[in-house]
């Protein structure tokens, strides 16, 4: 089954792209500073953030000074993926985006919430 995904290029206190996944219907959410890798050997440091409402997806725009995220947000590339593995501390997943294509890996490497995101073909 395809499920849908969006990367948010988001400008807040800290630069940085919102990752998420469409799953159990809610976006599951990880800001990633640098982006998600583009190719393989790649490893970004993702970090868990709180689910998101579905109708978030197409987001764009100004989150008000004030309120939690404040700043600019510009959607970097969206499309679907099929899971293709999940565990308790990883998920496998093919990205088809119109920028973001091929099979990705995010695995928690430390508690609570971190997590390294790579392609891993």
């Amino acid at each position: 089954m395809n499920l849908r995904f969006v990367v948010q290029e988001h400008w807040a206190s800290h630069h940085h792209f919102d990752f998420r996944l469409e799953m159990d219907n809610v976006l599951k959410s990880w800001a990633v500073p640098k982006g998600v890798p583009e190719k393989t050997g790649v490893k970004h440091l993702a970090i868990a953030v709180e689910d998101h409402a579905l109708d978030y997806i197409d987001f764009e725009g100004e989150i008000p000074k004030g309120s939690y995220g404040a700043g600019r947000v510009k959607i970097f590339d969206k499309g679907e993926y099929e899971l293709t593995e999940k565990s308790e501390h990883s998920l496998i997943f093919e990205l088809n985006g119109e920028v973001l294509k091929g099979k990705y890996k995010l695995i928690k490497f430390k508690e609570p919430n971190q997590y390294l995101l790579f392609m891993i073909k």
